[in-house]
């Protein structure tokens, strides 16, 4: 029986799911190495054709190596790198079936977009009614048909990103390598533009591989997320596994936003377990079941969506329940982010602005009791 998923899922798509699948990009404990400096450490890690797939993490975590060494720009130190089932090993960049989208766009701004599209084709002395058709096509697809005569100054950033885009689809590589392909466009943009590759991607049946450490971006158009931290994979899992159960807290402190509370192991069982909160006398009742002792140091990750805020006192005794004070408030428009505190700690609560009323019914330095369901968060051991 099918794993069920844990959040909204775009596709009805997870061979990572079936045992029997076999990955069409597979990194085999691979070491990369600059003198003294390992940018990335005994890296094992199997993607899926036709999967969209995303390295996300801070700068110099190793994602972009790791796509680099997929191109052949970098050799590994140790270990293999295998595609479609074939090594790469000793294959240079130009005879790999992969091509890669760099954040500059890199396009020649003396060639307007056709000759810009047509370039890598008539590198490769492909006949001319077949890269005239290929152009087309590429055209179509990125909706630059109206535009194919002028040169990129006189285009837009989204309209250069997609030219950009079109090359690299144009020769049709196995795969798609994009270098935070959508950091120069402004949030608007770069929101439609993230379905548009969705879009893309799954109409191409292509196998798509993005580096970002935009964790929104990789959120959206991505099937599965390796987090990556100082040259490792800390999780790999579908972008509802990594925000709804995520494997530490350091994952869960960089996807979103997130409460970490710590607290002490009161009692276990198979149906859950108790914590007494260090900052606060209040007790969490979760019903995750975990291996660990009483009295052991633990963290309690709840997102603020997930937290209730009302007015008034904790009536004592209540569990995942506790007493605060509002001490800042942020409007957002469409949600209100309150920091409360309790004792030396705080609590962060997101509270959707579903009306126009502009009077808050809660305010700063107001009494309030901040309450959550017992499968709310996650109890994260390390």
């Amino acid at each position: 029986m099918a794993k069920k998923p844990i959040g909204p899922v775009r596709r009805d798509y997870a061979p990572w799911d079936d045992p029997a699948s076999v990955p069409f990009i597979e990194f085999r404990n691979v070491t990369k190495r600059f003198g003294d400096f390992t940018a990335v450490n005994n890296l094992s890690l199997k993607i899926y054709e036709r999967e969209f797939f995303a390295l996300l993490g801070g700068s110099g975590c190793g994602k972009t190596t790791m796509m680099r060494m997929l191109a052949g720009f970098e050799t590994p130190t140790e270990g293999e790198i295998l595609l479609d089932g074939q090594s790469l090993s000793g294959v240079p960049p130009y005879r790999r079936p992969v091509n890669m989208m760099f954040q500059s766009y890199a396009l020649f701004p003396h060639m307007n977009v056709e000759a810009n599209i047509a370039f890598g084709l008539k590198q490769d002395d492909m006949p001319k009614a077949e890269i005239a058709d290929r152009v087309a096509e590429m055209l179509r697809l990125t909706k630059l048909e109206s535009f194919a005569k002028r040169k990129p100054h006189q285009l837009s950033g989204g309209q250069r990103q997609r030219v950009a885009l079109a090359r690299s689809l144009a020769k049709r590589p196995k795969v798609l390598l994009l270098d935070e392909p959508l950091g120069a466009l402004d949030r608007k943009l770069r929101e439609e533009t993230q379905f548009e590759l969705m879009n893309l991607q799954e109409d191409l049946k292509m196998t798509f591989l993005i580096v970002t450490h935009d964790q929104e971006e990789a959120m959206t158009v991505a099937d599965r997320i390796a987090v990556m931290d100082a040259g490792e994979i800390v999780q790999v899992a579908t972008p509802g596994e990594i925000y709804e159960a995520p494997n530490s807290k350091f994952v869960a402190d960089f996807i979103g936003d997130v409460n970490l509370i710590e607290a002490k192991v009161e009692e276990t069982s198979e149906t859950g377990t108790r914590l007494q909160a260090v900052h606060g006398n209040y007790v969490i009742d979760s019903a995750q079941s975990v291996s660990a002792s009483k009295g052991e140091t633990v963290w309690y990750a709840i997102r603020p969506e997930k937290v209730r805020m009302e007015l008034g006192e904790p009536s004592g005794g209540d569990l995942n329940s506790a007493g605060a004070i509002v001490w800042d408030i942020a409007y957002l428009g469409d949600m209100s982010i309150f920091h409360s505190r309790i004792g030396e700690a705080s609590l962060r609560s997101t509270v959707a602005n579903v009306t126009r009323t502009v009077e808050r019914p809660i305010s700063w330095d107001d009494k309030v009791v901040l309450s959550w369901d017992r499968d709310a968060g996650v109890i994260l051991t390390e």
